[in-house]
């Protein structure tokens, strides 16, 4: 068996990447982040086609989303759904404009997010999922979704437990307006990056083992993994979506600490 690429993660790196303020910022860097992917790829064996990048506008100002749009970004990744929320509804003009849940949702926020989202990349329990049920028959709307699974094991990190995914896939029929896609994870945030890589090989060989057990309605072609600082190493063992936030829209205010807790921490994960 080959051994994998000595890929090395990025994180740790606050402020390496520039703040993203025109056009040509955001051309430059979505053109330096499609290179790394194919490279990615090409040392994996993989058609690049495969792996959809997702651009994560999180903490980001509407001028900046703007600008992403502008380069022809039509699918925006957030964190909160208030904050997706208000962005949607004051960018309204641009039509073709769609928006994507990465974070951790409340059930008591289903309601914005069956209003306006396309996507949900964390769902990890039946309360949230009856939830969005009930908001999108409302709605009259379906919504795609992935399944989060928890594998760093940390206690910060939402997500179900890789064991409990089989029951949990099992009940998502009972929910006919949620489209399951695939599973997301977050991995361990290292410098190690063989610990790093252990988490996407995990969440690879969790969905390759329930493909043939899943119930029929559910999908499990797409893995949602890698971020700015491990997509490399996510797109090496399988990702299907990659989700970048500062490598195409530049640093964030507060460093990656802030915004991933480390497992004692009692704050809210914000991947």
């Amino acid at each position: 068996m080959l051994e994998p690429p000595d890929t090395q993660t990025r994180h740790g790196q606050h402020g390496r990447y520039p703040q993203a303020a025109s056009v040509e910022d955001f051309r430059h860097n979505l053109a330096a982040v499609r290179a790394r992917m194919d490279a990615a790829c090409h040392r994996a064996g993989r058609d690049p086609a495969g792996v959809r990048l997702l651009p994560v506008s999180k903490t980001k100002p509407e001028p900046s989303l703007r600008l992403a749009y502008a380069t022809g970004c039509r699918l925006l990744g957030e964190n909160k759904a208030q904050e997706a929320f208000g962005k949607w509804e004051a960018m309204q003009d641009l039509a073709d404009l769609r928006w994507s849940i990465i974070g951790h949702l409340q059930t008591n926020k289903a309601r914005l997010v069956a209003r306006f989202a396309s996507e949900f990349q964390a769902l990890d329990s039946l309360r949230v999922a009856e939830a969005l049920e009930r908001r999108l028959q409302a709605e009259g709307r379906a919504l795609d979704v992935f399944v989060q699974v928890n594998t760093s094991g940390e206690a910060s990190k939402y997500g179900l437990s890789p064991e409990d995914v089989p029951a949990f896939l099992r009940a998502l029929p009972a929910f006919p307006a949620l489209r399951v896609r695939g599973l997301m994870t977050l991995a361990l945030f290292s410098s190690d990056a063989e610990r790093v890589r252990q988490c996407f090989i995990l969440l690879r060989t969790v969905r390759d083992q329930l493909r043939q057990s899943a119930p029929a309605s559910i999908a499990l072609e797409e893995l949602s993994m890698g971020m700015s600082g491990d997509f490399e190493i996510a797109i090496e063992e399988g990702a299907t979506v990659v989700r970048l936030g500062q490598a195409i829209f530049g640093a964030r205010s507060m460093p990656d600490s802030h915004y991933w807790p480390d497992a004692h921490s009692t704050k809210e994960p914000r991947p």
